[in-house]
């Protein structure tokens, strides 16, 4: 009598929970973790928007708006937005997110 090597249902029922328990644990993580990125970026953006808020006025001697930036090439049209989805503005000379 020959046996043929397979894995049984119970087997593979076992291995399917297995990895639905681990996916149930890392998933949360992996959302959480994602916002966390969006918000560095965020704050990654505003510095440089800072940096040519700075350019501009040593160049043109005036505060810029946003859409003075985009249009002069110091940003590109994406730059005003942050990548968790707040626009950005220009405040007494600073970027901040709204």
């Amino acid at each position: 009598m020959k046996t043929k090597n397979a894995f049984t249902l119970l087997e593979m029922m076992i291995v399917l929970l297995i990895i639905t328990i681990i996916l149930l644990i890392t998933l949360p993580n992996i959302t959480q973790k994602e916002t966390i990125i969006r918000e560095k970026g965020c704050k990654s953006l505003l510095s440089v928007i800072d940096s040519q808020i700075l350019l501009y006025q040593i160049e043109k001697d005036e505060v810029p708006s946003i859409q003075d930036l985009i249009n002069d090439g110091y940003l590109k049209e994406e730059q005003a937005k942050c990548p968790n989805g707040k626009s950005v503005e220009i405040i007494n000379g600073q970027a901040t997110s709204q």
